[in-house]
């Protein structure tokens, strides 16, 4: 047991600390958030030892539509703490409910639920929240709901993926009043197509209130995605899907993502959505500024079926992601611990994949105390095994999967570290 009442300490073979793999790493942590941080032994006895794999921040999911066969443009709130309670078997401890094209009242009805939930959450409209230790009174535990994301309606007809194509409109001041008034300060971001009239003043509209605006869905030129970014855009929808192709005379919205330093871009690695060189590529042109997401449907931790996204029918084929009846994609069914191992797979660095799943989409988010571990950080934590598949998740310190997975409780007696048999602790 560890030293003081209420106080863990977890040892593992390599912890991610900064932005660094460091062996023989371990974090103690107490009333929900992280107390020390170090290397070698701990100055107490550790709790836990873990012999294999990684202990990382819990992931974050910036794009998630729904899972274990809930739609969360239709879930009520038992529904909703179902899918908090089970994102954390994939890893997940944060995530952004993402609401697809639908009619302005309804996406607003939607907005509304959202914004009135007592869900263990961080407001991230603004970057100005602070994510509680503990769940609301009365809330089930489970992952973290930061704000709310909204994918259209304003997106281009020429690149509407599995959107419907019949609620596509132009933004206009009083449509982004609706929006921002029904989410309030829940709404975390919105996805847009640049080139929509009215799209530049809204970004401007959108951001003056503190949500983020990300650039999606669209067909927009080089010029138009440049003038998304000199109006406050930060985020890109899903890079390569659902946008104009590259080209070396066009590099078109693909281009400004891959080398405007303003951009954050979310990227879908599945073996599907982006072939592994494209991943590669990606994480090489714009380091530190891909984070991985799923864009879950309903499917997600299902078996192959029939499911709602938005509220229209997809089907889920064996070994194969969502489709439209007419074979447009529709999301995914991809775990975020399977992204992070996709992307290693694809030759990307296991830091890099790793980053891209926790400090880099919570500090896109304005939740910059998740996604990562140091002193006074929430103790929001997975522990993944060399194939990158979560085995444990805490948040804020309560163990809420895994535990049968793990190893018994040690003693100081009987554990030394690997190579080092000093202590060197993170200062705060």
């Amino acid at each position: 047991m560890a030293d003081a009442p209420g106080v863990e300490v977890i040892v593992a073979p390599m912890v991610l600390v900064g932005d660094r793999l460091v062996p023989d790493g371990w974090v103690e942590f107490a009333g929900g958030r992280v107390t020390r941080v170090g290397t070698g032994r701990p100055p107490t006895a550790p709790t836990l030892v873990l012999s294999s794999g990684v202990l990382a921040p819990g992931l974050v999911d910036a794009q998630v539509n729904g899972a274990f066969g809930i739609d969360l443009a239709a879930a009520d709130d038992a529904d909703f703490d179902r899918v908090r309670a089970q994102l954390p078997a994939t890893g997940v401890t944060a995530f952004v409910p993402t609401f697809i094209t639908a009619p302005v009242p309804e996406l607003a009805a939607t907005l509304r639920r959202v914004a009135q939930r007592p869900a263990r959450s961080l407001v991230a409209r603004g970057g100005s929240g602070q994510p509680a230790p503990s769940a609301a009174p009365g809330t089930a535990p489970g992952a973290r709901v930061i704000g709310s994301h909204v994918e259209g309606p304003f997106l281009a007809e020429a690149r509407p993926g599995a959107h419907d194509r019949r609620h596509l409109i132009d933004p206009t001041p009083d449509t982004i009043d609706t929006l921002l008034d029904a989410g309030g300060d829940a709404l975390a971001y919105l996805t847009l197509a640049p080139e929509r009239i009215g799209s530049l003043a809204a970004i401007r509209q959108l951001t003056a209130a503190g949500v983020r605006v990300a650039i999606g869905h669209t067909d927009a030129t080089e010029e138009q995605a440049r003038a998304a970014v000199a109006a406050g855009a930060t985020l890109v929808t899903h890079l390569f899907n659902a946008q104009r192709p590259f080209g070396h005379r066009d590099p078109g919205v693909i281009g400004v993502a891959l080398t405007a330093e303003e951009l954050v871009c979310g990227l879908i690695v599945d073996g599907v959505h982006v072939a592994p060189r494209a991943v590669r590529l990606a994480f090489a042109a714009a380091a530190g500024r891909i984070m991985l997401v799923t864009d879950a449907i309903a499917s997600l931790g299902m078996p192959p079926g029939s499911y709602e996204l938005g509220g229209q029918p997809t089907e889920v084929r064996p070994g194969r992601p969502p489709v439209r009846p007419d074979g447009t994609l529709a999301g995914s069914s991809l775990r975020l611990d399977t992204a992070v191992g996709n992307a290693v797979a694809s030759g990307v660095a296991p830091v890099d994949a790793l980053l891209a799943a926790t400090r880099v989409p919570a500090d896109a988010l304005g939740a910059s105390e998740l996604g990562r571990i140091e002193v006074g950080s929430p103790a929001d934590l997975v522990w993944l095994d060399v194939g990158y598949t979560a085995r444990a998740t805490w948040v804020a310190g309560d163990l809420v999967h895994g535990a049968d997975a793990l190893p018994a409780p040690t003693t100081s007696t009987s554990w030394a570290p690997t190579t080092s048999t000093s202590s060197h602790e993170q200062q705060p």
